[in-house]
């Protein structure tokens, strides 16, 4: 069965042809960076405008690309959930006009869910269980057990920022640019992760939640001083700073938590396959870091590639095409259309489903 996904959460307008839910046959994404690097991160309006103007260019580029014909689609999966409620209408109401169009079924996926797949398009196979999950980008940092195609616990997330909203408010402090994830690993490549010793936020001993606010508000401090009264000492950056030992040091610090956190999870849990997706898995030293951690603890692990880490429809099709035959090809209405949150289950509890 050919899946077509279409993604639009977020910034990027990306569609993707799977067979069997497996294999990637296209892949398109179109990027708006350009579009919101003016404002320093992503305004809602601007996004949902340019998915309505790319989707329908972006669908015959993917047709195009895979040799297809619309009638050789057999699902639509769309991203309903979490993200931009404007962008992801946008991207519904693309899905479902194309399901009525091609009388098929359309199957509303979870975003962060999906990302738990890209990793294993990489060998065109279905995800194996028990699995532990990373899923680490702009907008989310979760990490779950998975034991089937929809039976998720979460064991921790983010309880303020996430590590690529981090990034991204780091690099802006530093004026690097957007997005932050690339210009601040740039900078840190010429940097010293030991010059600037900002605490790990590990939180308690045993915790796999995760929280990169106050990191954040420590390089602020860092960089502009702090007045008297607890705010910010100005408006530029303290005489005689690199700008690239506090990049370094900073990611040093992400990695740490991230790798901490992934360490505890396999110590708690047993379940030693591990995958890591979200746009923030395509950071260089982090990836280096969890390979040198697997090699010394034994850890079967997925890294989705850089393509499929950042927001792509191929994840979503797959993923839609799991969740199809789990539920012996019947597909559900999508209840509530979009929905821009992602109701968190209690540490240890089974993800809201549907």
């Amino acid at each position: 069965m050919l899946t077509v996904g279409v993604e639009t959460s977020c910034d990027e307008t990306a569609i993707a042809l799977v067979r069997d839910g497996r294999e990637v046959v296209a892949s398109v994404v179109a990027s708006q960076v350009a579009r919101h690097a003016p404002f320093g991160g992503v305004v809602p309006e601007i996004a949902a405008r340019e998915h309505v103007i790319a989707l329908v260019p972006v669908l015959e580029r993917a047709l195009q690309e895979a040799g297809c014909e619309r009638g050789d689609i057999g699902l639509v999966a769309v991203t309903e959930r979490p993200g931009l409620l404007a962008a992801l209408l946008s991207g519904i109401a693309a899905a479902q006009a194309l399901g009525l169009a091609l009388d098929v079924p359309v199957i509303g996926v979870n975003h962060v869910e999906a990302h738990l797949v890209a990793p294993f398009l990489v060998d065109e196979r279905d995800p194996e269980w028990p699995l532990l999950s990373l899923v680490v980008s702009g907008g989310h940092t979760h990490l779950f057990l998975s034991r089937g195609v929809e039976d998720h616990v979460l064991l921790g997330a983010t309880m303020d920022d996430a590590a690529g909203e981090a990034f991204d408010k780091v690099a802006k402090l530093l004026g690097l640019g957007y997005p932050g994830g690339p210009v601040v690993q740039r900078a840190a490549e010429s940097g010293d992760p030991t010059a600037v010793a900002f605490k790990r936020p590990y939180l308690s001993r045993d915790s796999l939640d995760f929280s990169f606010s106050g990191l954040k508000t420590a390089v602020l401090y860092h960089c502009f001083g702090q007045t008297p009264e607890g705010g910010p000492g100005g408006d530029t950056l303290k005489p005689g700073l690199r700008v690239e030992d506090v990049a370094a040091s900073f990611q040093a610090c992400v990695v740490d938590v991230l790798d901490t956190k992934v360490r505890r999870a396999v110590e708690q849990t047993g379940v030693t396959r591990v995958a890591i997706g979200g746009g923030v898995a395509c950071n260089g030293p982090l990836r280096e870091r969890l390979r040198q951690t697997a090699t010394e603890q034994g850890w079967e692990l997925l890294l989705a590639p850089p393509a499929w880490c950042t927001d792509n429809a191929a994840m979503v099709a797959a993923r839609g095409a799991q969740i199809w035959r789990a539920r012996g090809g019947v597909s559900r209405p999508l209840e509530a259309l979009a929905r821009a949150s992602w109701p968190r289950a209690a540490p240890g509890g089974t993800v809201a489903k549907g």
